[in-house]
């Protein structure tokens, strides 16, 4: 076990967590509103449904996440609660001030749906299947099952740093934002989290009625 190769790991996780995802939308929305503990708790929620997905690949309980009904309840509750999180923002929008935003937003809240966004998603589930999956099934060839979790717990590290990183630059982003501009990119996330949730019905209808 080389020192080169941790750090390719926990490069992979970082890069793995970076691209852009109703997650991270999510994550950017409510550290610009509230700070960086409300941002870093989304992701803190995100996390673990993350883990609990690389358990269930680790495990191999694949199979379950591959039921036909099981990918249909899950496209149709990942599009309701993104529509949901989506149109209460742009609902909401107008309220946004930076003198009163912060905190608004309950530390379990933030929690809760960065946690059910990600355990509802398909897309983690794909995402956790094929690429998670296929690394494992590579670390196990080249290296043994002994080194399985260490390289796993690498990935996991790499995450984790990527949403302290988003946290933090968000929370420092604030300071530079008036309340026009606090509204634009608040809509832009509620906008980008409705589209996504669009796309997770349609799959889910396809899938349940094709």
């Amino acid at each position: 076990m080389s020192l080169t190769t941790l750090l390719s790991y926990l490069l992979l996780g970082f890069t793995l967590a970076a691209p852009i995802g109703p997650v991270n939308s999510t994550r950017f929305d409510k550290g610009i509103k509230n700070g960086f503990w409300h941002a870093w708790v989304v992701a803190v929620g995100s996390m673990i449904a993350d883990g609990i997905f690389m358990l269930l690949v680790y495990l191999g309980m694949v199979h379950f996440l591959e039921i036909p009904i099981v990918q249909i309840f899950l496209w149709l509750f990942g599009a309701f609660v993104l529509l949901y999180s989506g149109f209460e923002g742009i609902f909401t929008i107008d309220s946004i001030t930076l003198a009163n935003n912060r905190g608004k937003d309950s530390l379990f809240n933030c929690f809760l749906t960065g946690f059910i966004m990600s355990i509802s998603s398909p897309l983690s589930v794909l995402f956790w299947l094929g690429i998670y999956g296929s690394i494992l099934a590579k670390t196990a060839q080249a290296f043994g099952t002994e080194q399985l979790l260490i390289y796993s717990g690498m990935i996991f590290l790499g995450l984790a740093l990527w949403d302290v990183l988003v946290a933090a630059l968000t929370n420092s982003f604030r300071r530079f934002l008036t309340v026009k501009s606090l509204r634009f990119i608040s809509m832009a996330s509620c906008v980008s989290l409705v589209g996504f949730g669009l796309y997770f019905g349609y799959q889910g209808l396809h899938a349940l009625f094709g």
